[in-house]
């Protein structure tokens, strides 16, 4: 049995480390809250874009973009997000089963594969596997930033258009709340256009484009392309603050949890040796 010095370093240690825990959750809340600010106020632009992609093919705008090509896929690029920091629960863990599955599935189809790495967790995974990376973009999430964004997507959209990949893909946490942070897939490129409604029998709206429907569209992907990718970035920084949050709220309660059993372990052990001491009294030892 622990002597009551050893419970009382224990108990002391313990509650050393919980401040620590509680800094850092404070800390990830702050930033939580930010991030999720930026998201929302980000998401709001995006909507008024598809609104207006929407639009050009209800106006029967003849939408044709390199980006839309469909072609047979031999080549994919991933571009996957994970976090630099630890402490986070299984955010990375599960950032590393999801793209370890994807890249198996892939392998069985004989496609090749480039992976694009932002954070240095999924990076280091990769590597102890044995995959090559290309790690211009490692330490993109740090710092979130729309400028840094567009310069991974202008990256993507040049190994698309030139033909280095016929397919380019997203894997990323989307935040559904404080709890839930949900592991994304998504193709990136091609881009997916949306189909008018056949069954639709609304008078169809007569909009005005200006300069031109060509000028139009020539504007328009690039800047949802760039777009997804800053708002694929806020969603992986936000996920990665709250998966934080409620892992610090887990080891803090842990911790309250581990006092309270030291604490009535350190009472019955203190209570066992007065009752010793008293017995050698009373025995005249």
């Amino acid at each position: 049995m622990a002597s009551l010095k050893e419970i009382k370093v224990r108990i002391a240690s313990i509650r050393s480390t919980q401040k620590i825990t509680a800094a850092m959750k404070m800390v990830s809340s702050a930033k939580l809250h930010h991030t999720q600010t930026q998201t929302e106020h980000t998401l709001l632009y995006a909507n008024k874009l598809s609104a207006i992609l929407n639009g050009l093919v209800s106006a029967d705008c003849d939408l044709k973009s390199p980006y839309t090509e469909k072609r047979e896929v031999k080549q994919v690029v991933i571009a996957v997000f994970s976090s630099s920091n630890g402490l986070c629960g299984t955010f990375n863990a599960n950032v590393w089963k999801g793209l370890a599955a994807r890249l198996q599935e892939l392998e069985a189809q004989h496609i090749a594969v480039r992976l694009y790495p932002i954070g240095k967790k999924i990076a280091d995974e990769l590597h102890k596997a044995g995959y090559a990376t290309e790690d211009d973009f490692l330490h993109l999430e740090e710092k979130p930033s729309y400028e840094k964004a567009v310069r991974l997507a202008e990256k993507l959209m040049e190994l698309f258009a030139s033909g280095q990949a016929d397919q380019v893909e997203l894997l990323y946490h989307h935040f559904k709340n404080m709890a839930t942070q949900v592991l994304t897939h998504n193709v990136y490129l091609p881009v997916t256009l949306p189909q008018a409604s056949a069954g639709n029998t609304d008078p169809a709206t007569d909009y005005i484009l200006e300069p031109s429907p060509e000028s139009l569209q020539a504007l328009l992907f690039p800047k949802l392309l760039n777009l997804t990718v800053y708002t694929t970035l806020l969603d992986t920084t936000t996920s990665e603050h709250a998966a934080r949050m409620m892992a610090m709220q887990t080891a803090n309660d842990n911790a309250n949890d581990l006092i309270q059993k030291l604490t009535l372990q350190y009472n019955k052990t203190r209570q066992q040796a007065i009752t010793n001491e008293l017995l050698d009294i009373m025995g005249g030892q």
